[in-house]
């Protein structure tokens, strides 16, 4: 997605995925959703890692997709009642995640880099810094990784705020 082309619109779907992504997939299955060959990277770490084109990042636990990065910037847009998750300033990020959760109850989590998660909606919204400004950069994260401290500590962080 370059920047003189509209960027694609991916729907949430609240706890089980995102766009052509649904948790629970094998890598495979992410790339045939995606409709490419496979990741253009892998990466280590806690997780398993696959970065694929258009800003978009799996991460799986027991070979089982479990969370959805996407770029602010190249990255598909997903909305949430009208906001755009992706892109948008970090603070009105911040201030729409409560004010949503105040309407809707919402449970909400603020992780150890100080972002903010709706954990029942599986939106977690973290910052990337963009040249010389920092844009909303949603993941969309399985329940059960946001109420496990050990996962809630070991969420994909690069991008994110320092």
């Amino acid at each position: 997605m370059g920047g003189d082309v509209e960027r694609e619109c991916w729907e949430l779907r609240s706890g089980v995925g995102v766009g052509p992504l649904w948790f629970g997939m094998s890598p495979d299955e992410v790339a045939q959703a995606l409709s490419v060959p496979g990741p253009q990277e892998r990466v280590g770490g806690p997780y398993a890692q696959e970065d694929f084109p258009d800003g978009v990042k799996a991460f799986y636990d027991a070979s089982e997709l479990a969370c959805v990065a996407l770029d602010a910037v190249t990255g598909p847009q997903v909305f949430l009642s009208g906001f755009p998750l992706a892109g948008s300033d970090p603070e009105q990020g911040r201030q729409f995640l409560l004010d949503h959760a105040a309407e809707h109850g919402n449970c909400l989590l603020h992780t150890s880099d100080e972002s903010l998660s709706l954990t029942d909606i599986g939106v977690l919204l973290r910052s990337q810094q963009v040249g010389a400004a920092r844009l909303t950069r949603p993941l969309f994260v399985k329940e059960e990784w946001l109420e496990s401290e050990y996962f809630r500590d070991c969420l994909p962080l690069e991008g994110g705020s320092d």
